[in-house]
């Protein structure tokens, strides 16, 4: 069986196949697959917030969208990616809890994914597939070997992107 990397809240990891890099429970936190089809190496980043321009500590560049997908694409380029192959798939984004007088600041699901949409764009690296927001929580899986990125829910079922 494959080795299966575990990729923790406010984390990232990287790999190559036959492994897979799997987190849990996303809920308004984003999950970013990054991956390489021709050499077959990739990573998955867990993150939590937008921006770490706006956070007081800053002190987990995992945590932020902004600071995450440059490093973690730094290190698969460095595994044998190339960066002009590069992909990108998300998923989570998600509004868990509903306000009656929901500001901006409450969105943050959205302005999780809003925010990766965009470093992703800085990057050049082709967003492929998403399945984002709702109000359920994800869990999701990039398998090195074939690039698909499953995405495991307790009442959406399961999907291949």
């Amino acid at each position: 069986m494959p080795d299966l990397i575990k990729v923790g809240m406010a984390d990232y990891k990287v790999g190559k196949a036959p492994a897979s890099v799997i987190t849990y429970g996303l809920g308004s936190c984003v999950g970013i697959a990054v991956y390489d089809p021709v050499t077959k190496v990739g990573g998955l980043a867990h993150i939590m917030l937008p921006d770490s321009l706006q956070a007081r500590a800053a002190d987990n560049p995992a945590k932020f969208a902004d600071t995450a997908l440059p490093a973690m694409v730094a290190e698969i380029i460095q595994l044998g990616g190339v960066k002009t192959r590069l992909a990108a798939k998300i998923a989570g984004g998600a509004q868990m809890f509903s306000f009656a007088n929901a500001t901006d600041i409450m969105r943050i699901g959205e302005r999780n994914a809003e925010a990766v949409r965009l470093v992703l764009k800085n990057l050049n690296i082709k967003l492929v597939a998403e399945d984002t927001g709702g109000n359920y929580g994800r869990t999701v899986e990039l398998k090195l070997d074939s690039g698909i990125f499953k995405i495991k829910t307790i009442d959406k079922g399961e999907k291949d992107l």
